[in-house]
This record gives structure tokens, C-alpha cells and sequence, in this order.
């Protein structure tokens, strides 16, 4: 049966259209407005790079002028955009047992002027690498998850720089900020905004950081939060610290259970579970939380994570293992982010450029992952699995995007480009004979 046959794809429009509708009263003038609706639908596009060139070709524009002016020059407050977006996610998949998930990711870079540009190290390579990194708060629910937030990371050989600073557009107010404390001005953010959440995680980057556990306690968010195998756990009242890793190689085989974090694509991803709830704070003993440490073992391989735990009322096993394992949605947001609407494919230098770009490409990333909700809330088709936010795209693209195909657009738009890459050649071409000329 055709797709057009199976899937009503009408809601997906008025999706779309609810999406662009909650951020469009953010443009003054009509022409940003519209364009950032061009922009958005582009980035759903299924187009090989989107950049603004792609973008504008996409669009029907003549020229990337209209693009590269909403990035550049065009007033309007990224910000206020990606609250709004925050907000039409929370409607559609707000729950008081929410999960906070903070991560970054790292886009490669060749150049040394994309604002937070050095060689760091990005788990995208897995490796040290030129590369710029932002952090990013996701939010998950049993309704569904995205990314909600986004913060760019200005390492101190950027913020010691101040006209390299002021070259790429970062405001003098910027100083300093471990990705620690990005995440908690994140945080921060969602709580003053009402986002209801009963929950945080993030891997051992963050778990590691007592200020970063501190600051989750502070805003009564429960956490299960990774930590390293040497990191030190507080027990007997916090008389002693004892690395996580020995811990486990001392608990008896009765301390283990076998327990699911969910449903994956080969089935209940199962692992053994040991749960000590003798744990002490590092600092404050008295915050009137419950401290514990989670230790999770692969049926398998035998290899550990440690969980350092808090919740501000008394939780059970499962509930901290559920906790545990939607530090997973973040990794698939990104996923999605990247392979479907461009996250990555930015080609942008400036403070403001990246994160209109980066609130845009998390609109169109929401458009996604609530039409994948959406999809799946229907009654189960015999035979098939439910609609993934890879084929909502697809089929947003087959059904309700419709490209343009006239043969001279796409001759202009050719040699456009064809014109724009002869005069860049001529001019590097220019810089390079005057730099081997001089004495």
C-alpha cells in the first residue's frame, strides 16, 4: 500500500505551520518573517548540504542574500526564538517525571575563525581535533524528546582574546565558561520558564562536577548522573571516599539484578543493576535528599558505569533506572539533528550567526519529533514499526514539500554558483601572488 494511502500526513502540515506560527511574531518586518519560514521548511528539505546557498536555491530565491541576511544582519532575537520553540515542545510533551539530558557534540572545522574554534577534543572524532562545541539540553518525556537548548563553547584561548572575540561578534559581557556551567545556565533557563522536569542526567563530564550536582540539588531536580570509575564515592556519613571502581569489585554476586532501561531495536536492552543507598553528599549532608550510587555491569562484556544519584524524596530502582537510560534520546537527538536537518552543515563564523542557525535547525528538528510522536500515538500498523523521525522527513518531503524543478532556475542557480566560485579562486588566487611578492 502506498505511503500516501497509509499515513495522513495533513497534521504534519499544520505541525509545520504551528511551529513557524509560534516565533513569527519575533520578526518586525514581514520579509525576515518569510524567510525564516523558507528557512526552517529547507532545513526538512531533502537537500545534500544546507547551507544558505542550498537553502535559497530550495526556496525559489534568485540570490543566498535573503539567507545569509537572516543569519548576519537581519534584527531579530535568537533567543526569544528558542523559547518559543521550547514552549510549543512543552505543550506537546510536558510532564511534571521529565528527563533534563545535557551533552555536547563537536562539528569539524578547517579553518580558525569560526567563533570557539581550536584543536579539542569532540567526540565526534573521538580524538583531539579542530572542531567548535556546542552543549546542548534535551528533553524527554513519555511522550517524546528533542533538543531544547543550545550554548556554544568559548574556550579560554578565545575569551583571553578579546579582538578575536570582537572579530567574530562575541559580546564583551561573555567571559569564561566550563561546560559545566553552560549546562547549568540551561538549566537554570528551563526552570525560571516554567519547563516541567522532575529529572536531570548528563555523562561524567558532568556527573564528575560537585558544583554542576550541587546546582541540580539546588532546583530539586533528581539526577542520575554518570561519574568515572575513580571517582570518589563518600560513605559512612562522608568519613571515607572510596573509588567507585573498587566498590563494585567488592559487592557480592546477591547485589546484582538484571534489570531493562527499555525497549531497543534488538529487543529489551537488559543489563545487571547494583544499588548502594549509603551514600553521602560531598559538601552539604544536610540538604534532606537521598544520596546513592548506581553501578550498572553489561550482561556480556562485563564493563561498568557508575551513576552518582539524588532525588529530593525517596525513589525506587526502576525509577532511577529509567533515568539512567534515557541518556540515550539525547544521542539520538543529535543524530537526527545532524543527518536530518543540518545542525552541523553551518558554514557561519559569528557569534550571532551560529545560534540563529542552530535555533532554527531545532525548530525544524522539533517539527520532527513531534510528528514522529504524533505518528505514534496511532494504532499499531500490522507488520511495521512505527513511523522514526527519519522517515517522518521523508515523507514530510515526498507529500508536502514540493521542490522546485524548473530547468532555469536550476541553470541560474548553476551558474550562479559556477560565476560566485570563479571570483573566490581569482581573489585567493590574488592574496597568495601578493603574499609570495612581499619582501
Amino acid at each position: 500500500m502506498a505511503a500516501s494511502h497509509s499515513v495522513d500526513v495533513a497534521p504534519w502540515r499544520w505541525v509545520l505551520a504551528g511551529v513557524l506560527a509560534s516565533f513569527a511574531g519575533r520578526f518586525g518586518r514581514v520579509e525576515p518573517r518569510r524567510t525564516a519560514a523558507a528557512f526552517v521548511t529547507g532545513l526538512l528539505a531533502d537537500i545534500e548540504v544546507k547551507t544558505c546557498w542550498q537553502l535559497a536555491e530550495q526556496a525559489g530565491h534568485a540570490r543566498p542574500d535573503a539567507m545569509q541576511r537572516l543569519l548576519y544582519r537581519a534584527v531579530w532575537d535568537a533567543d526569544a526564538v528558542r523559547d518559543d520553540v521550547r514552549t510549543v515542545i512543552v505543550d506537546r510533551f510536558g510532564d511534571p517525571d521529565a528527563v533534563l539530558v545535557v551533552d555536547e557534540t563537536g562539528d569539524l572545522k578547517k579553518g580558525i575563525h569560526s567563533v570557539g574554534v581550536q584543536r579539542q577534543y569532540t567526540g565526534t572524532a573521538g580524538r583531539i581535533e579542530n572542531a567548535q562545541v556546542g552543549v546542548f539540553l534535551g528533553y524527554a518525556s513519555g511522550h517524546g524528546h528533542t533538543l531544547i537548548d543550545r550554548r556554544v563553547y568559548l574556550p579560554v584561548s578565545w575569551t583571553d582574546d578579546r579582538d578575536r572575540c570582537q572579530g567574530a561578534g562575541v559580546p564583551d559581557e561573555v567571559e569564561f565558561a566550563t561546560k559545566s556551567e553552560l549546562a547549568a545556565e540551561m538549566i537554570t533557563a528551563a526552570a525560571d520558564a516554567g519547563v516541567p522536569a522532575g529529572w536531570a542526567t548528563a555523562d561524567e563530564a558532568y556527573g564528575n562536577n560537585s558544583v554542576f550536582r550541587a546546582h541540580l540539588r539546588e532546583h530539586q531536580l533528581g539526577y542520575v548522573l554518570a561519574v568515572s570509575r575513580s571517582h570518589q564515592v563518600p560513605l559512612d556519613g562522608g568519613k571515607v571516599k572510596i573509588r567507585a571502581d573498587r566498590i563494585a569489585a567488592e559487592l557480592p554476586a546477591s547485589a546484582w539484578q538484571r534489570r531493562s532501561t527499555g525497549a531497543g531495536s534488538k529487543g529489551p536492552r537488559l543489563y545487571d543493576w547494583a544499588w548502594l543507598d549509603d551514600v553521602t553528599t560531598d559538601a552539604d549532608p544536610d540538604d534532606d535528599g537521598h544520596h546513592s550510587l548506581l553501578i550498572r555491569r553489561n550482561t556480556t562484556t562485563g564493563e561498568l558505569a557508575f551513576y552518582r544519584c539524588w532525588t529530593p524524596q525517596p525513589a525506587t530502582l526502576a525509577q532511577l533506572i529509567r533515568v539512567a537510560g534515557i541518556r540515550w534520546t539525547v544521542e539520538e537527538a543529535f543524530q537526527a539533528a545532524k543527518g536530518q536537518v543540518g545542525l552541523d552543515q553551518h558554514q557561519v563564523r559569528r557569534w550571532d550567526s551560529w545560534h540563529r542557525f542552530t535555533t532554527l535547525a531545532l525548530a525544524a528538528l522539533a517539527v520532527l519529533a513531534i510528528c514522529a510522536a504524533d505518528a505514534a500515538d496511532e494504532p499499531p500498523q500490522s507488520g511495521l514499526i512505527k513511523l522514526t523521525v527519519n522517515e517522518v522527513r521523508r515523507l514530510i518531503n515526498t507529500c508536502t514539500i514540493r521542490p522546485i524543478h524548473e530547468l532555469a532556475h536550476r541553470l541560474r542557480w548553476s551558474q550562479w554558483r559556477r560565476r560566485h566560485q570563479a571570483r573566490a579562486r581569482q581573489a585567493h588566487y590574488k592574496r597568495r601572488l601578493n603574499a609570495e611578492l612581499q619582501p
